[in-house]
């Protein structure tokens, strides 16, 4: 297990959503932070709270995690700040709605960029300093999109797949080597932070009806909240657990694509269908 109290972690995507709460949490439990995001007013003020809250060392850190030499900039001031660091949790992620064909060229790259690339290259940057430590944690947001592949989400899809196979690949490589570093993939469901407002269209939508229908569905069916994600998350940092689901809609649409791997998405549209009109 790796012990929270007393550790360092460095948190990217820090600023909002499960990034904030993570921040917070970590923070309450005895944590001391490296906070990394685009959105400096929000690290200031997630920092700020923190500082009411109790005598945590916290830094802030201005990262795109879509451009590599960001992260290693942030990894080297992160480790000085803070050199017993030892827990890395790449959260940052954004989001991109259309079809394959709405999405350009440069947008899925862009995605892809920032959710599969920005995990590789923070654990790339924090990987040597992390292998020095006693104990240490590597936590790779992936998604339930990153097990199964509702249409509309290829891009999303794409990264969020690639983050769970890299992560389970280098989990078994960081075991086979004896290394101290331990590597959890986390797959939330709905949690209600605002990836999907934030969220980039496809060139080829031509109106605004789409992201408005796509927020209202996402409000209806996203049931946990941030700091609830951010526990689940934290107990499987000291649990060492493997692989995190966020949420019972997590756990069912797990479940229901091991029973159904090629036809579990006839069966899902209609629960989400069913789910969006009663939240309405």
């Amino acid at each position: 297990m790796t012990a929270i109290s007393g550790s360092a972690a460095a948190v990217t995507g820090a600023a909002s959503g499960i990034g904030r709460a993570l921040a917070l949490e970590l923070a309450a439990r005895g944590c001391d932070l490296a906070l990394a995001d685009r959105d400096e007013a929000g690290l200031q003020q997630v920092a700020a709270e923190i500082g009411k809250a109790g005598t945590r060392e916290v830094t802030t850190h201005r990262v795109d995690v879509g451009e590599p030499a960001q992260i290693q900039q942030f990894a080297n001031a992160a480790i000085a700040a803070h050199p017993s660091l030892n827990i890395v949790i790449n959260n940052a992620g954004v989001a991109l709605l259309g079809a394959f064909n709405e999405v350009d060229q440069a947008q899925m790259e862009w995605l892809i960029n920032i959710n599969f690339w920005g995990v590789v290259h923070g654990i790339r940057a924090f990987l040597p300093q992390l292998s020095k430590q006693r104990e240490a944690h590597i936590v790779n947001l992936s998604s339930i999109f990153g097990i199964i592949a509702p249409p509309g989400q290829t891009a999303y899809c794409a990264a969020k797949f690639a983050v769970r196979g890299f992560s389970e690949s280098l989990r078994h490589e960081l075991a086979v080597a004896n290394s101290p570093v331990k590597l959890s993939v986390v797959h939330p469901g709905g949690v209600l932070t605002n990836i999907v407002r934030n969220s980039r269209t496809g060139a080829g939508i031509t109106d605004n009806a789409r992201r408005a229908e796509s927020i209202d569905r996402f409000d209806a069916i996203a049931k946990t909240t941030p700091p609830i994600a951010a526990q689940r998350i934290i107990t499987g940092i000291e649990k060492n657990q493997p692989r995190i689901l966020i949420g019972n809609d997590a756990w069912f649409m797990d479940l229901l694509q091991r029973f159904r791997p090629a036809t579990y998405w006839a069966v899902l549209a209609k629960r989400i269908g069913r789910t969006a009109e009663k939240g309405k």
